[in-house]
Parts: structure tokens; C-alpha cells; sequence
């Protein structure tokens, strides 16, 4: 097995799933994957890229690089919650408002901890 190959099956294994479950997912065939995890065929920067973004990690991570996984950050997941809802009541949320949300979120998960 080469560096990816072996990172692709402890992601799957962690993740509790078949190589057939995670080629549909990959929507590659199970003999590519297979080929893929025992080093016989490397990915293609689209599956490479399909694959870090399935299992929440850095295409660095898959090479073999020291990075680790990644993790969105609290901010970064209430910039996306406020980008979801970008309207109130039909009304679309002043940058104002957004900050204002913002920080109650902000403050509201830092106390939860």
C-alpha cells in the first residue's frame, strides 16, 4: 500500500464503511478503489479532492503530508449559518444585525463550554 492508499482505508475503516458503500459515494467503481487503496492506481486530483471533502480532510493529509485533519472552526460554521439565513421575516439581515447574531452565538457557545 502507498502513503494514500493506506490514509483512504483507515478513513473508511474509521468511518465504518465498505469499500462498495464509499466507491458509490465517490461514484467510482469498487475495483478503483480497491486499486487505490492497495497502491495499484492513484487518484485523480477530482477523486482526491471528492475524497478529502467526503471525509473532512486536507488533500495534504491524503498524500501522506504531516497535516492533520481539519476541523471547521465555531466561526466559521456561524458565518455559514448566517449566510444560510440571510433574511428575517422576508427581510434581508443588515450587516448590523449579522453582527449582532453573530456575537450572541459567539457568546452563547463559548459559555456552553
Amino acid at each position: 500500500m502507498n502513503g494514500i492508499g493506506i490514509r483512504i482505508t483507515e478513513l473508511r475503516k474509521q468511518a465504518g464503511m465498505s469499500q462498495f458503500q464509499l466507491a458509490k459515494v465517490l461514484d467510482i467503481a469498487t475495483s478503483t478503489l480497491g486499486m487505490y487503496e492497495t497502491g495499484k492506481r492513484e487518484p485523480s486530483l477530482k477523486v482526491l479532492n471528492r475524497i478529502a471533502s467526503y471525509f473532512n480532510v486536507s488533500t495534504d493529509y491524503l498524500l501522506g503530508r504531516p497535516e492533520k485533519k481539519t476541523d471547521t472552526t465555531n466561526s466559521d460554521k456561524i458565518e455559514d449559518m448566517l449566510d444560510s439565513a440571510m433574511t428575517f421575516d422576508g427581510k434581508p439581515l443588515s450587516n448590523n444585525d449579522r453582527n449582532v447574531i453573530r456575537g450572541m452565538i459567539e457568546a452563547y457557545l463559548k459559555n456552553k463550554e
